[in-house]
């Protein structure tokens, strides 16, 4: 079996039998073409694997014919070839999606390392896709459970449609994840994405870096700077913890999300912006918008298509695929190759809570790549891991220095209610039963801390 089909295309007959000669040599099958009308002739015919160019010929441009490739939506990969080449003819290839720019007379160890460079990524690439068809992968994100298939259906709707889309979800759900998926699969894939986490900026500086300012619009302003906003025109913009902007900041965004223009911190010029909006955030906005921490005008223009992730213990089935995805990054990462995790392993992986869901999970798996002494993760190096249970377990885990009181009580409630949604499969009626609490109660004790049972309806006698 050849390494791969290549097609060669140069009007000189002394180059195109060298070249035909030396990777046949090397174990390529070869065809040639001495002009653009025999070259589109050819790859109507069949597919190759690589393809070499040359830049100018008696028929036509190399690099023209590559244009007309791309436009027809081919991404067969192309190497360029140039007996006097300008700077001008490779930048115009680069920018069309050339592999490479190669000077004749051309250096066969030059040329082959160039190509078997281009076969490993083209193949590893067709490796990652068959993988993440496998394992049920959306984008970055994994899994093949029925929430996560929902998921998958709703996030490729939101990515055609040009509306904001409001990430919900807790912490570590993967709503990044989501934004980056939404943004590769949109028309605005080749535009920028940006990230911009509203909790981590200061109150003081949030509007010059969502809008830009400038120079001399305050203390140390010293030059104009570009905003989030303005950096992501003709792509997306991605408002992580959006519930903790402050509700000043919050109209001025609702302005910019009405009227598609922003004006920079000190300035009085009115830029329009043409970007998308993927906002997200872990609390729960609608108790919010009640009491007065959130506008509720704001929430109903971000909340056009609404998406939710599934907490991890709502879809244990994708622990085990998470788990193996995790282990051979961590492997990699940490030299620790050929690790294996056996079925106890496995098993007390899937029975934890994970309140910090899947970035808690991969956080694990590297701490026990890095601490397992051999290379087989057993029940007990996970339990041990996990400090023998869920968060919560003992009192002596509760308490930590410099936490308000109001904090530990919320996150021990939160691992309680965890612990029991998980033990009654995510029944709301079954779970305020074995708790004692009125099925009101419990709502409302969910709804704040942000929780949901997968089955909300009263189970049937």
């Amino acid at each position: 079996m050849p390494r791969g089909h290549v097609l060669v295309l140069d009007d000189e007959p002394t180059i195109l039998t060298t070249l035909q000669k030396a990777l046949t040599l090397e174990g390529y099958a070869v065809d040639v073409a001495g002009g653009i009308a025999i070259a589109e002739e050819k790859l109507q015919k069949r597919s190759y694997d690589i393809a070499l160019f040359d830049v100018s010929l008696p028929d036509g441009d190399g690099v023209g014919l590559l244009q007309r490739l791309r436009t027809s939506g081919s991404d067969l990969p192309v190497v360029m070839m140039s007996g006097h080449a300008t700077i001008d003819a490779a930048v115009r290839a680069t920018r069309l999606g050339a592999s490479d720019f190669l000077e004749k007379p051309l250096s066969t160890d030059r040329l082959l390392l160039v190509l078997d460079n281009i076969l490993r990524l083209v193949r590893a690439e067709a490796e990652a896709t068959a993988l993440r068809a496998q394992t049920g992968q959306v984008g970055e994100l994994i899994g093949q459970s029925r929430l996560m298939a929902e998921l998958a259906e709703q996030l490729g709707r939101a990515a055609k449609a040009s509306a904001t889309v409001f990430v919900t979800g807790e912490r570590g759900t993967g709503k990044e994840l989501v934004a980056r998926a939404i943004h590769l699969q949109s028309k605005r894939a080749k535009g920028p994405l940006e990230k911009m986490n509203c909790a981590a900026v200061p109150s003081e500086l949030i509007e010059s870096e969502m809008f830009g300012h400038e120079a001399g619009a305050f203390t140390g302003a010293t030059k104009q700077r570009r905003g989030k906003f303005e950096r992501a025109s003709g792509g997306t913009l991605f408002l992580d913890e959006v519930g903790d902007m402050p509700l000043a900041m919050q109209s001025k965004l609702l302005r910019v999300l009405q009227e598609r223009e922003i004006e920079r911190v000190g300035g009085n010029e009115t830029l329009k912006v043409d970007v998308r909006v993927v906002a997200a955030t872990n609390r729960d906005i609608e108790t919010a918008c009640k009491e007065g921490h959130f506008r509720p005008d704001l929430f109903d223009r971000l909340n056009v298509l609404p998406l939710h992730l599934p907490p991890l213990r709502a879809r244990r089935d994708d622990i085990p695929l998470l788990a193996r995805h995790f282990l051979a990054l961590a492997t990699h990462a940490n030299d620790r190759h050929g690790m294996k995790i056996t079925e106890a392993g496995m098993a007390s992986l899937c029975a934890y809570s994970f309140p910090g869901n899947v970035r808690e999970l991969r956080n694990v798996i590297e701490r026990l790549v890095i601490l397992t002494p051999d290379d087989t993760i057993d029940g007990s190096d996970v339990k041990n891991c996990l400090g023998g249970g869920s968060p919560g377990a003992n009192a002596s885990s509760l308490f930590r220095p410099a936490v308000p009181f109001r904090v530990l009580s919320e996150e021990a409630e939160r691992a309680i209610l965890e612990q029991a949604l998980a033990h009654h499969g995510g029944h709301m009626a079954a779970t305020a039963r074995g708790l004692g609490l009125e099925r009101s109660h419990l709502y409302k004790k969910c709804k704040a801390l942000g929780l949901r049972g997968e089955k909300d309806e009263p189970e049937e006698a």
